[in-house]
Protein backbone atom coordinates (compact mmCIF):
# COMPACT_ATOMS: atom_id res chain seq x y z
CA UNK A 1 0.00 0.00 0.00
CA UNK A 2 1.54 3.32 -1.10
CA UNK A 3 -0.82 5.39 1.03
CA UNK A 4 -0.27 5.55 4.77
CA UNK A 5 -3.74 5.07 6.33
CA UNK A 6 -4.91 8.07 8.36
CA UNK A 7 -8.02 6.87 10.17
CA UNK A 8 -10.58 9.28 11.61
CA UNK A 9 -12.73 7.60 14.26
CA UNK A 10 -16.16 9.02 14.98
CA UNK A 11 -19.36 7.91 16.72
CA UNK A 12 -22.22 9.18 14.56
CA UNK A 13 -24.44 9.27 17.66
CA UNK A 14 -22.18 12.00 19.09
CA UNK A 15 -20.55 13.48 16.02
CA UNK A 16 -23.50 15.19 14.37
CA UNK A 17 -25.61 15.77 17.48
CA UNK A 18 -26.03 19.56 17.55
CA UNK A 19 -28.14 19.76 20.71
CA UNK A 20 -26.65 22.53 22.87
CA UNK A 21 -28.75 21.66 25.92
CA UNK A 22 -28.00 18.02 26.68
CA UNK A 23 -28.71 16.95 30.26
CA UNK A 24 -26.60 14.33 32.08
CA UNK A 25 -28.22 10.94 31.80
CA UNK A 26 -30.73 12.33 29.34
CA UNK A 27 -32.96 10.17 27.19
CA UNK A 28 -33.06 10.14 23.42
CA UNK A 29 -36.09 12.45 23.61
CA UNK A 30 -34.14 14.92 25.76
CA UNK A 31 -30.69 14.84 24.18
CA UNK A 32 -31.21 13.45 20.71
CA UNK A 33 -28.67 11.67 18.56
CA UNK A 34 -26.45 12.40 15.61
CA UNK A 35 -27.64 10.98 12.30
CA UNK A 36 -25.92 9.23 9.41
CA UNK A 37 -27.63 11.57 6.95
CA UNK A 38 -26.06 14.53 8.76
CA UNK A 39 -22.61 13.33 7.75
CA UNK A 40 -22.95 15.23 4.52
CA UNK A 41 -20.50 15.83 1.69
CA UNK A 42 -19.50 19.10 3.37
CA UNK A 43 -18.80 17.33 6.65
CA UNK A 44 -16.90 14.55 4.89
CA UNK A 45 -14.89 17.16 3.02
CA UNK A 46 -13.76 18.69 6.32
CA UNK A 47 -12.53 15.28 7.48
CA UNK A 48 -10.75 14.65 4.18
CA UNK A 49 -9.15 18.10 4.48
CA UNK A 50 -7.53 16.99 7.72
CA UNK A 51 -5.59 14.33 5.82
CA UNK A 52 -7.86 11.36 6.53
CA UNK A 53 -7.88 8.39 4.18
CA UNK A 54 -10.33 6.23 6.17
CA UNK A 55 -13.28 6.88 8.49
CA UNK A 56 -14.08 4.42 11.24
CA UNK A 57 -17.81 4.74 11.89
CA UNK A 58 -18.05 3.45 15.45
CA UNK A 59 -21.30 2.07 16.82
CA UNK A 60 -23.32 1.83 13.60
CA UNK A 61 -24.47 -1.78 14.11
CA UNK A 62 -27.62 -2.13 16.21
CA UNK A 63 -26.85 -2.46 19.91
CA UNK A 64 -28.86 -2.58 23.11
CA UNK A 65 -30.32 0.74 24.34
CA UNK A 66 -33.15 2.02 26.48
CA UNK A 67 -35.01 3.84 23.72
CA UNK A 68 -38.17 2.03 22.64
CA UNK A 69 -38.35 1.30 18.90
CA UNK A 70 -41.01 -1.41 19.16
CA UNK A 71 -43.26 0.51 16.76
CA UNK A 72 -40.72 -0.41 14.07
CA UNK A 73 -40.70 -4.09 14.96
CA UNK A 74 -37.52 -3.83 17.06
CA UNK A 75 -37.73 -5.82 20.27
CA UNK A 76 -37.13 -3.56 23.33
CA UNK A 77 -34.19 -4.21 25.66
CA UNK A 78 -34.61 -4.63 29.38
CA UNK A 79 -33.09 -1.41 30.78
CA UNK A 80 -31.38 -3.24 33.65
CA UNK A 81 -28.90 -4.88 31.27
CA UNK A 82 -28.13 -1.70 29.32
CA UNK A 83 -25.32 0.62 30.37
CA UNK A 84 -26.46 4.23 30.13
CA UNK A 85 -29.47 5.45 28.19
CA UNK A 86 -27.86 4.91 24.80
CA UNK A 87 -26.10 1.63 25.60
CA UNK A 88 -22.69 0.36 24.65
CA UNK A 89 -21.90 0.09 20.91
CA UNK A 90 -20.20 -3.17 21.88
CA UNK A 91 -23.35 -4.83 23.20
CA UNK A 92 -24.59 -5.88 19.76
CA UNK A 93 -28.24 -6.98 19.62
CA UNK A 94 -28.51 -7.50 15.86
CA UNK A 95 -25.40 -8.05 13.73
CA UNK A 96 -27.40 -7.49 10.54
CA UNK A 97 -28.92 -4.11 11.27
CA UNK A 98 -28.08 -0.43 11.66
CA UNK A 99 -28.75 1.23 14.99
CA UNK A 100 -32.08 3.05 14.77
CA UNK A 101 -30.78 5.99 16.83
CA UNK A 102 -28.72 7.00 13.78
CA UNK A 103 -31.54 7.02 11.25
CA UNK A 104 -33.78 9.89 10.20
CA UNK A 105 -36.17 7.36 8.66
CA UNK A 106 -35.94 4.29 10.90
CA UNK A 107 -37.46 1.76 8.45
CA UNK A 108 -34.85 2.82 5.87
CA UNK A 109 -31.86 2.83 8.21
CA UNK A 110 -29.83 0.38 6.13
CA UNK A 111 -30.34 2.46 3.00
CA UNK A 112 -29.14 5.53 4.92
CA UNK A 113 -25.98 3.66 5.89
CA UNK A 114 -25.32 2.45 2.35
CA UNK A 115 -25.67 6.02 1.08
CA UNK A 116 -23.17 7.17 3.73
CA UNK A 117 -20.72 4.54 2.51
CA UNK A 118 -21.18 5.82 -1.04
CA UNK A 119 -20.70 9.46 0.04
CA UNK A 120 -17.54 8.55 1.92
CA UNK A 121 -16.16 6.80 -1.15
CA UNK A 122 -17.14 9.74 -3.35
CA UNK A 123 -15.08 11.96 -1.05
CA UNK A 124 -12.01 9.78 -1.53
CA UNK A 125 -12.05 7.92 1.78
CA UNK A 126 -12.60 4.31 2.80
CA UNK A 127 -15.07 3.00 5.38
CA UNK A 128 -14.22 0.97 8.48
CA UNK A 129 -16.82 -0.40 10.90
CA UNK A 130 -16.64 -2.47 14.06
CA UNK A 131 -16.74 -6.24 14.10
CA UNK A 132 -17.53 -7.43 17.63
CA UNK A 133 -16.86 -11.20 17.72
CA UNK A 134 -16.35 -11.96 21.41
CA UNK A 135 -19.78 -11.19 22.86
CA UNK A 136 -23.35 -10.12 22.12
CA UNK A 137 -25.91 -8.11 24.04
CA UNK A 138 -27.68 -10.17 26.71
CA UNK A 139 -30.92 -10.08 24.74
CA UNK A 140 -29.63 -10.78 21.25
CA UNK A 141 -32.31 -10.94 18.57
CA UNK A 142 -32.04 -10.20 14.87
CA UNK A 143 -35.09 -8.93 13.04
CA UNK A 144 -33.03 -8.16 9.93
CA UNK A 145 -31.03 -11.36 9.36
CA UNK A 146 -31.25 -12.87 5.88
CA UNK A 147 -33.58 -15.83 5.45
CA UNK A 148 -32.18 -19.00 6.95
CA UNK A 149 -29.87 -17.29 9.48
CA UNK A 150 -30.66 -18.36 13.04
CA UNK A 151 -30.06 -16.22 16.12
CA UNK A 152 -27.17 -17.05 18.41
CA UNK A 153 -28.26 -19.56 21.01
CA UNK A 154 -31.34 -20.75 19.11
CA UNK A 155 -30.39 -24.41 19.41
CA UNK A 156 -28.12 -24.33 22.45
CA UNK A 157 -28.33 -26.99 25.15
CA UNK A 158 -28.46 -24.70 28.18
CA UNK A 159 -28.10 -27.61 30.61
CA UNK A 160 -24.38 -27.71 29.79
CA UNK A 161 -21.71 -25.22 30.82
CA UNK A 162 -19.88 -25.97 27.58
CA UNK A 163 -20.79 -27.78 24.42
CA UNK A 164 -18.92 -27.39 21.12
CA UNK A 165 -22.34 -27.06 19.48
CA UNK A 166 -23.46 -24.15 21.68
CA UNK A 167 -23.07 -20.48 20.81
CA UNK A 168 -22.98 -19.39 24.45
CA UNK A 169 -21.63 -20.60 27.81
CA UNK A 170 -24.16 -21.39 30.56
CA UNK A 171 -24.06 -21.65 34.33
CA UNK A 172 -26.56 -24.50 34.80
CA UNK A 173 -29.19 -24.23 37.52
CA UNK A 174 -28.09 -20.67 38.38
CA UNK A 175 -30.13 -17.48 38.03
CA UNK A 176 -28.16 -14.55 36.59
CA UNK A 177 -27.55 -12.50 39.73
CA UNK A 178 -24.99 -9.72 39.19
CA UNK A 179 -24.31 -7.16 41.90
CA UNK A 180 -26.27 -4.67 39.82
CA UNK A 181 -29.98 -3.87 40.16
CA UNK A 182 -31.93 -6.26 37.94
CA UNK A 183 -35.29 -4.72 38.86
CA UNK A 184 -38.36 -6.32 40.39
CA UNK A 185 -41.76 -7.61 39.37
CA UNK A 186 -42.65 -7.53 35.70
CA UNK A 187 -39.83 -5.07 34.96
CA UNK A 188 -37.12 -7.38 36.30
CA UNK A 189 -34.52 -8.90 34.06
CA UNK A 190 -34.62 -12.67 34.51
CA UNK A 191 -32.05 -14.97 32.92
CA UNK A 192 -32.13 -18.65 33.77
CA UNK A 193 -29.85 -20.36 33.43
CA UNK A 194 -27.31 -17.58 33.58
CA UNK A 195 -24.95 -17.05 30.68
CA UNK A 196 -21.27 -16.13 31.06
CA UNK A 197 -20.53 -12.41 30.71
CA UNK A 198 -18.42 -11.06 27.88
CA UNK A 199 -15.21 -10.41 29.81
CA UNK A 200 -14.79 -14.15 30.57
CA UNK A 201 -16.82 -13.93 33.75
CA UNK A 202 -17.85 -17.59 33.89
CA UNK A 203 -20.23 -17.33 36.83
CA UNK A 204 -23.65 -15.88 37.53
CA UNK A 205 -22.43 -13.13 39.84
CA UNK A 206 -20.99 -10.41 37.60
CA UNK A 207 -19.78 -7.20 39.25
CA UNK A 208 -20.51 -3.61 38.12
CA UNK A 209 -17.10 -3.47 36.41
CA UNK A 210 -17.74 -6.70 34.52
CA UNK A 211 -19.28 -6.58 31.06
CA UNK A 212 -22.60 -7.64 32.55
CA UNK A 213 -24.51 -6.16 29.61
CA UNK A 214 -22.94 -8.73 27.27
CA UNK A 215 -22.75 -12.51 26.86
CA UNK A 216 -19.57 -14.39 25.96
CA UNK A 217 -19.64 -16.29 22.65
CA UNK A 218 -18.37 -19.86 22.39
CA UNK A 219 -15.87 -20.59 19.58
CA UNK A 220 -15.14 -24.15 20.68
CA UNK A 221 -12.87 -23.37 23.61
CA UNK A 222 -13.76 -25.07 26.89
CA UNK A 223 -12.59 -22.82 29.75
CA UNK A 224 -13.20 -25.67 32.19
CA UNK A 225 -10.21 -27.70 31.02
CA UNK A 226 -8.74 -25.32 28.40
CA UNK A 227 -9.44 -27.83 25.63
CA UNK A 228 -10.18 -26.81 22.05
CA UNK A 229 -12.93 -28.24 19.87
CA UNK A 230 -12.47 -26.78 16.38
CA UNK A 231 -13.31 -29.85 14.29
CA UNK A 232 -15.95 -30.00 13.05
CA UNK A 233 -16.00 -26.22 12.59
CA UNK A 234 -18.19 -24.71 15.34
CA UNK A 235 -21.49 -23.10 14.44
CA UNK A 236 -20.33 -19.76 15.89
CA UNK A 237 -17.55 -19.63 13.28
CA UNK A 238 -19.99 -19.98 10.40
CA UNK A 239 -22.33 -17.37 11.86
CA UNK A 240 -19.51 -14.85 12.24
CA UNK A 241 -18.14 -15.50 8.76
CA UNK A 242 -21.57 -14.80 7.29
CA UNK A 243 -21.73 -11.50 9.23
CA UNK A 244 -18.34 -10.39 7.89
CA UNK A 245 -19.35 -11.19 4.32
CA UNK A 246 -22.68 -9.44 4.78
CA UNK A 247 -21.07 -6.12 5.69
CA UNK A 248 -18.32 -6.46 3.10
CA UNK A 249 -21.10 -6.78 0.50
CA UNK A 250 -22.44 -3.39 1.68
CA UNK A 251 -19.25 -1.69 0.48
CA UNK A 252 -17.38 -1.61 3.78
CA UNK A 253 -13.60 -1.46 3.22
CA UNK A 254 -12.38 -2.73 6.58
CA UNK A 255 -13.18 -4.04 10.04
CA UNK A 256 -11.84 -2.89 13.36
CA UNK A 257 -12.10 -6.17 15.26
CA UNK A 258 -12.87 -5.89 18.94
CA UNK A 259 -10.76 -7.73 21.56
CA UNK A 260 -9.33 -10.22 19.07
CA UNK A 261 -7.20 -12.05 21.63
CA UNK A 262 -10.39 -13.17 23.42
CA UNK A 263 -11.34 -15.17 20.31
CA UNK A 264 -9.26 -18.23 19.28
CA UNK A 265 -6.47 -17.44 16.82
CA UNK A 266 -7.63 -20.42 14.76
CA UNK A 267 -10.89 -18.65 13.95
CA UNK A 268 -9.08 -15.66 12.46
CA UNK A 269 -6.71 -17.90 10.49
CA UNK A 270 -9.79 -19.59 8.98
CA UNK A 271 -12.12 -16.60 8.50
CA UNK A 272 -9.93 -13.75 7.22
CA UNK A 273 -8.63 -15.57 4.11
CA UNK A 274 -12.15 -16.72 3.25
CA UNK A 275 -13.46 -13.13 3.38
CA UNK A 276 -10.52 -11.90 1.32
CA UNK A 277 -11.17 -14.48 -1.39
CA UNK A 278 -14.21 -12.44 -2.40
CA UNK A 279 -13.12 -9.02 -1.06
CA UNK A 280 -9.34 -8.95 -1.56
CA UNK A 281 -8.85 -5.28 -0.66
CA UNK A 282 -10.69 -5.38 2.65
CA UNK A 283 -8.52 -4.73 5.72
CA UNK A 284 -8.68 -6.24 9.20
CA UNK A 285 -7.52 -4.23 12.21
CA UNK A 286 -7.03 -5.97 15.55
CA UNK A 287 -7.66 -4.43 18.94
CA UNK A 288 -5.08 -6.35 20.97
CA UNK A 289 -3.29 -5.76 24.28
CA UNK A 290 -0.45 -8.29 24.41
CA UNK A 291 2.80 -7.55 22.56
CA UNK A 292 3.75 -11.23 22.83
CA UNK A 293 0.79 -12.08 20.56
CA UNK A 294 1.48 -9.49 17.86
CA UNK A 295 3.42 -11.75 15.52
CA UNK A 296 0.89 -14.57 15.77
CA UNK A 297 -2.08 -12.37 14.93
CA UNK A 298 -0.31 -10.97 11.87
CA UNK A 299 1.57 -13.99 10.55
CA UNK A 300 -0.93 -16.69 11.57
CA UNK A 301 -4.20 -14.84 12.10
CA UNK A 302 -3.94 -12.79 8.93
CA UNK A 303 -4.55 -9.30 10.34
CA UNK A 304 -3.35 -6.33 8.32
CA UNK A 305 -2.82 -3.99 11.28
CA UNK A 306 -2.74 -4.16 15.08
CA UNK A 307 -3.34 -1.59 17.80
CA UNK A 308 0.03 -0.74 19.36
CA UNK A 309 -1.54 0.33 22.62
CA UNK A 310 0.56 -1.44 25.25
CA UNK A 311 3.79 -0.56 23.47
CA UNK A 312 4.06 2.88 21.86
CA UNK A 313 0.84 4.44 23.23
CA UNK A 314 1.61 3.53 26.82
CA UNK A 315 5.20 4.73 26.42
CA UNK A 316 4.21 8.12 24.98
CA UNK A 317 1.63 8.52 27.72
CA UNK A 318 4.27 7.66 30.33
CA UNK A 319 6.62 10.28 28.87
CA UNK A 320 3.87 12.86 29.15
CA UNK A 321 2.51 11.95 32.57
CA UNK A 322 4.95 9.75 34.53
CA UNK A 323 8.42 11.05 33.65
CA UNK A 324 9.27 8.11 31.42
CA UNK A 325 12.44 8.71 29.43
CA UNK A 326 12.09 9.35 25.69
CA UNK A 327 14.89 6.80 25.34
CA UNK A 328 12.17 4.17 25.81
CA UNK A 329 10.77 5.03 22.37
CA UNK A 330 13.75 3.19 20.93
CA UNK A 331 12.72 -0.02 22.66
CA UNK A 332 9.18 0.44 21.27
CA UNK A 333 10.23 0.13 17.63
CA UNK A 334 12.77 -2.55 18.48
CA UNK A 335 10.08 -4.63 20.17
CA UNK A 336 8.03 -4.75 16.96
CA UNK A 337 10.92 -4.78 14.49
CA UNK A 338 9.92 -6.63 11.34
CA UNK A 339 6.23 -5.78 11.77
CA UNK A 340 6.57 -2.02 12.40
CA UNK A 341 4.55 -1.20 9.30
CA UNK A 342 1.65 -3.24 10.65
CA UNK A 343 1.31 -1.15 13.83
CA UNK A 344 -1.66 1.21 14.14
CA UNK A 345 -0.71 4.15 16.35
CA UNK A 346 -2.99 6.57 18.19
CA UNK A 347 -3.09 9.02 21.07
CA UNK A 348 -6.86 8.84 21.61
CA UNK A 349 -9.79 6.55 20.94
CA UNK A 350 -13.15 5.84 22.57
CA UNK A 351 -11.57 3.67 25.29
CA UNK A 352 -8.79 6.07 26.30
CA UNK A 353 -8.74 9.37 28.12
CA UNK A 354 -8.49 12.47 25.98
CA UNK A 355 -4.94 13.78 25.56
CA UNK A 356 -5.93 17.24 26.75
CA UNK A 357 -7.87 16.05 29.81
CA UNK A 358 -6.60 16.69 33.32
CA UNK A 359 -6.06 12.92 33.59
CA UNK A 360 -3.53 12.97 30.76
CA UNK A 361 -1.53 15.98 29.50
CA UNK A 362 -3.85 18.63 30.92
CA UNK A 363 -3.27 20.80 27.85
CA UNK A 364 -4.05 19.68 24.28
CA UNK A 365 -1.39 22.08 22.94
CA UNK A 366 1.33 19.81 24.33
CA UNK A 367 0.45 17.15 21.75
CA UNK A 368 2.94 18.01 18.97
CA UNK A 369 5.87 15.75 20.00
CA UNK A 370 3.59 12.78 20.69
CA UNK A 371 1.67 13.37 17.46
CA UNK A 372 4.83 13.57 15.34
CA UNK A 373 6.35 10.43 16.85
CA UNK A 374 3.18 8.32 16.64
CA UNK A 375 2.35 9.42 13.09
CA UNK A 376 5.86 9.34 11.65
CA UNK A 377 7.82 6.57 13.37
CA UNK A 378 6.55 3.93 10.90
CA UNK A 379 4.53 3.55 7.73
CA UNK A 380 1.56 1.94 9.51
CA UNK A 381 -1.77 3.68 10.15
CA UNK A 382 -2.29 6.69 12.38
CA UNK A 383 -5.69 7.11 14.04
CA UNK A 384 -7.35 10.31 15.27
CA UNK A 385 -10.46 10.40 17.45
CA UNK A 386 -13.17 12.93 16.56
CA UNK A 387 -12.58 16.20 18.38
CA UNK A 388 -8.95 15.41 19.14
CA UNK A 389 -7.88 17.85 16.44
CA UNK A 390 -9.78 20.58 18.29
CA UNK A 391 -8.39 19.79 21.73
CA UNK A 392 -11.57 18.14 23.06
CA UNK A 393 -10.83 17.35 26.71
CA UNK A 394 -13.61 14.91 27.55
CA UNK A 395 -14.33 16.56 30.88
CA UNK A 396 -18.13 16.41 30.72
CA UNK A 397 -20.08 14.27 33.19
CA UNK A 398 -22.49 12.86 30.62
CA UNK A 399 -24.43 10.38 32.74
CA UNK A 400 -23.41 6.74 32.99
CA UNK A 401 -19.96 7.95 31.97
CA UNK A 402 -18.79 10.35 34.64
CA UNK A 403 -16.18 13.11 34.50
CA UNK A 404 -13.32 10.77 33.67
CA UNK A 405 -11.52 12.41 30.76
CA UNK A 406 -13.23 10.13 28.25
CA UNK A 407 -15.98 10.95 25.80
CA UNK A 408 -18.95 8.77 26.65
CA UNK A 409 -19.94 5.80 24.54
CA UNK A 410 -22.94 5.01 26.77
CA UNK A 411 -24.92 8.27 26.74
CA UNK A 412 -26.79 10.52 24.34
CA UNK A 413 -24.56 13.57 24.21
CA UNK A 414 -23.12 16.40 22.16
CA UNK A 415 -19.64 17.95 22.11
CA UNK A 416 -19.22 21.72 22.03
CA UNK A 417 -15.96 21.54 20.11
CA UNK A 418 -17.56 19.53 17.30
CA UNK A 419 -20.73 21.65 17.28
CA UNK A 420 -18.67 24.78 16.66
CA UNK A 421 -16.53 23.10 14.03
CA UNK A 422 -19.38 21.42 12.12
CA UNK A 423 -21.76 24.38 12.41
CA UNK A 424 -24.97 22.42 11.79
CA UNK A 425 -23.51 20.65 8.78
CA UNK A 426 -21.59 23.60 7.31
CA UNK A 427 -18.05 23.24 8.72
CA UNK A 428 -16.28 26.45 9.61
CA UNK A 429 -13.35 27.63 11.67
CA UNK A 430 -15.00 30.96 12.43
CA UNK A 431 -16.65 29.68 15.63
CA UNK A 432 -13.49 28.10 17.04
CA UNK A 433 -11.32 29.66 19.72
CA UNK A 434 -7.82 30.84 18.85
CA UNK A 435 -6.28 27.77 20.46
CA UNK A 436 -8.67 25.43 18.63
CA UNK A 437 -7.82 27.04 15.28
CA UNK A 438 -4.09 26.77 16.02
CA UNK A 439 -4.41 23.13 17.03
CA UNK A 440 -6.57 22.21 14.03
CA UNK A 441 -3.97 23.68 11.70
CA UNK A 442 -1.18 21.74 13.46
CA UNK A 443 -3.07 18.47 13.08
CA UNK A 444 -3.88 19.26 9.45
CA UNK A 445 -0.23 20.05 8.67
CA UNK A 446 1.19 16.98 10.41
CA UNK A 447 -1.38 14.49 9.15
CA UNK A 448 -1.14 15.73 5.58
CA UNK A 449 2.65 15.33 5.70
CA UNK A 450 2.14 11.63 6.38
CA UNK A 451 1.16 11.09 2.76
CA UNK A 452 2.58 14.11 0.95
CA UNK A 453 6.07 13.08 2.11
CA UNK A 454 7.12 9.75 0.63
CA UNK A 455 9.77 9.40 3.32
CA UNK A 456 6.94 9.08 5.87
CA UNK A 457 4.41 7.20 3.74
CA UNK A 458 6.78 4.49 2.55
CA UNK A 459 10.33 5.37 3.55
CA UNK A 460 12.93 3.86 5.86
CA UNK A 461 13.51 4.74 9.52
CA UNK A 462 16.78 5.34 11.36
CA UNK A 463 16.93 6.00 15.11
CA UNK A 464 19.60 8.57 16.02
CA UNK A 465 19.43 8.24 19.79
CA UNK A 466 22.29 5.79 20.20
CA UNK A 467 24.85 8.34 18.92
CA UNK A 468 23.41 11.22 20.95
CA UNK A 469 23.26 9.90 24.52
CA UNK A 470 26.47 11.78 25.36
CA UNK A 471 25.41 14.86 23.41
CA UNK A 472 25.43 17.88 25.78
CA UNK A 473 22.81 19.71 23.68
CA UNK A 474 20.34 16.83 23.67
CA UNK A 475 18.55 15.50 26.73
CA UNK A 476 17.95 11.80 25.98
CA UNK A 477 15.11 11.75 28.50
CA UNK A 478 13.15 14.63 26.94
CA UNK A 479 14.26 14.75 23.28
CA UNK A 480 13.94 12.18 20.52
CA UNK A 481 15.59 12.33 17.09
CA UNK A 482 15.33 10.11 14.01
CA UNK A 483 15.55 10.03 10.22
CA UNK A 484 13.03 9.02 7.55
CA UNK A 485 14.31 8.53 4.02
CA UNK A 486 12.98 7.54 0.61
CA UNK A 487 14.67 7.83 -2.80
CA UNK A 488 16.24 11.30 -3.02
CA UNK A 489 14.49 12.80 0.03
CA UNK A 490 15.42 12.59 3.71
CA UNK A 491 13.73 14.02 6.80
CA UNK A 492 15.58 14.89 10.00
CA UNK A 493 12.96 14.82 12.76
CA UNK A 494 13.49 16.14 16.29
CA UNK A 495 10.84 16.30 19.01
CA UNK A 496 10.93 18.01 22.38
CA UNK A 497 8.79 16.75 25.27
CA UNK A 498 10.19 19.42 27.58
CA UNK A 499 8.68 22.77 28.65
CA UNK A 500 12.04 24.32 27.74
CA UNK A 501 13.21 25.15 24.24
CA UNK A 502 16.31 23.46 22.87
CA UNK A 503 19.12 24.32 20.45
CA UNK A 504 20.12 20.86 19.28
CA UNK A 505 23.31 19.79 17.56
CA UNK A 506 22.37 16.31 16.39
CA UNK A 507 25.01 13.72 15.59
CA UNK A 508 24.25 11.67 12.45
CA UNK A 509 26.60 8.67 12.15
CA UNK A 510 28.40 7.58 9.02
CA UNK A 511 26.44 4.31 9.31
CA UNK A 512 23.18 6.17 8.63
CA UNK A 513 24.54 7.67 5.42
CA UNK A 514 25.81 4.28 4.29
CA UNK A 515 22.68 2.30 5.19
CA UNK A 516 20.27 4.83 3.67
CA UNK A 517 22.69 5.65 0.80
CA UNK A 518 22.63 9.39 1.51
CA UNK A 519 25.03 12.00 0.10
CA UNK A 520 26.84 14.26 2.57
CA UNK A 521 27.45 17.98 2.42
CA UNK A 522 25.60 21.29 2.57
CA UNK A 523 22.08 21.36 1.18
CA UNK A 524 19.06 23.65 1.02
CA UNK A 525 16.54 22.35 3.51
CA UNK A 526 12.94 23.17 4.38
CA UNK A 527 11.39 22.88 7.85
CA UNK A 528 8.02 21.35 7.03
CA UNK A 529 6.03 22.69 9.99
CA UNK A 530 7.01 26.35 9.48
CA UNK A 531 8.11 26.22 5.78
CA UNK A 532 11.35 27.97 6.76
CA UNK A 533 14.12 27.35 4.21
CA UNK A 534 17.89 27.61 4.72
CA UNK A 535 21.18 25.99 3.79
CA UNK A 536 22.28 23.47 6.39
CA UNK A 537 25.05 20.95 6.86
CA UNK A 538 23.98 17.33 6.47
CA UNK A 539 27.07 15.34 7.35
CA UNK A 540 28.56 12.63 9.55
CA UNK A 541 31.42 14.93 10.54
CA UNK A 542 29.49 17.98 11.61
CA UNK A 543 26.37 18.06 13.87
CA UNK A 544 23.01 18.93 12.36
CA UNK A 545 21.70 22.08 14.04
CA UNK A 546 18.07 22.89 14.77
CA UNK A 547 15.98 24.83 17.26
CA UNK A 548 12.99 23.05 18.79
CA UNK A 549 10.47 24.92 20.91
CA UNK A 550 8.79 23.67 24.11
CA UNK A 551 6.50 20.69 23.44
CA UNK A 552 7.24 21.05 19.75
CA UNK A 553 8.98 19.39 16.84
CA UNK A 554 11.17 20.22 13.87
CA UNK A 555 11.01 18.31 10.58
CA UNK A 556 13.77 19.26 8.17
CA UNK A 557 13.60 18.01 4.59
CA UNK A 558 16.63 17.67 2.38
CA UNK A 559 16.04 16.88 -1.28
CA UNK A 560 19.06 15.84 -3.32
CA UNK A 561 19.66 16.96 -6.86
CA UNK A 562 21.57 13.77 -7.70
CA UNK A 563 18.93 11.31 -8.92
CA UNK A 564 21.56 8.59 -9.30
CA UNK A 565 21.39 8.06 -5.55
CA UNK A 566 17.67 7.34 -5.69
CA UNK A 567 18.13 4.82 -8.47
CA UNK A 568 19.98 2.55 -6.07
CA UNK A 569 17.03 2.31 -3.68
Amino acid sequence: MNTKPIIYQLLPRLYTNYNEKCVPGGTYAQNGSGKLNSITNEVLGSIKDLGATHIWYTGVIEHAHKTDYSQYGIRPDNPHVVKGEAGSPYAIKDYYDIDPDLAEDVPNRMEEFVRLVERTHDNGMNVIIDFVPNHTARQYHSDAAPTGIQDFGSYDDDSKFFSPRNNYYYIPRQLFAPSVDMGSGRQAYVEFPAKASGNNCFNAFACPNDWYDTVKLNYGWDPGDNSQHFSPIPDTWYKMLHILRFWASKGVDGFRCDMVHMVPLEFWRWAIPVVKEHFPNIIFIAEIYDVNLYNDFIKVGGFDYLYDKVNLYDTLRGIQTANYSTAQITSCWQRVEGINDRMLNFLENHDEQRFGSKFYAGDPAKVIPSLVVSSMINTGPMMIYAGQELGEQGMDAEGFSGRDGRTTIFDYWSLGTLRRRLNNGHPTEALLSGREKWLLQKYRTILRLCNSEKAIAKGRFFDLMYVNYQNPTLNPHRHYVFLRSFANETLVIAVNFSPDSADLRINIPRHAFEMLQLPEGNAMMTELLTRQTMEKSFSSTEPFETYVGPYDAAIWKVKYKNSATSAKK
